[in-house]
């Protein structure tokens, strides 16, 4: 039962959301410099989740990252479906991500396949791709 009808949990509920504010990271020349937030954030946040490999690193929780490892090897009508699944469970477990969809795969390069995307998040849509080599 909760104190004074629920008013202690509304309040909680209304407090403003925290900015998703990180380090900007310069994926082409490796470095990190300044700061970003809201869309730039999120992309970031995407980049990250998808090209981490979960399980594999200690320093991540277990909700965090994408398995992929297990597809190099597997058929092309195999890895597309699981291929999104994963994305999604990957990307979802971030509560400012609510949603993944529009998928398109591209399987004309030999031994890969290209994923796009679009993620729905609490910023707004963006367009994401991600590429695994089978």
């Amino acid at each position: 039962m909760l104190p004074e009808g629920g008013a202690a949990l509304r309040k909680l509920e209304s407090l403003p959301r925290q900015p998703s504010r990180n380090y900007r990271m310069l994926i082409d020349s490796s470095r990190v410099l300044g700061m970003c937030d809201g869309k730039e954030a999120m992309k970031q946040v995407i980049y990250k989740i998808l090209n981490t490999e979960r399980y594999r690193y200690v320093v991540y929780s277990w909700n965090y990252g994408i398995e992929l490892l297990d597809l190099f090897g597997k058929p092309v009508d195999y890895v597309c479906p699981v291929l999104e699944k994963r994305i999604t469970e990957a990307l979802t477990q971030d509560d400012r991500i609510t949603e993944v969809r529009d998928f398109a795969f591209e399987t004309s390069r030999a031994g890969r396949v290209h994923a796009s995307f679009t993620v729905v998040t609490d910023v707004g849509e963006i367009q994401a791709e991600k590429e695994v080599q089978i």
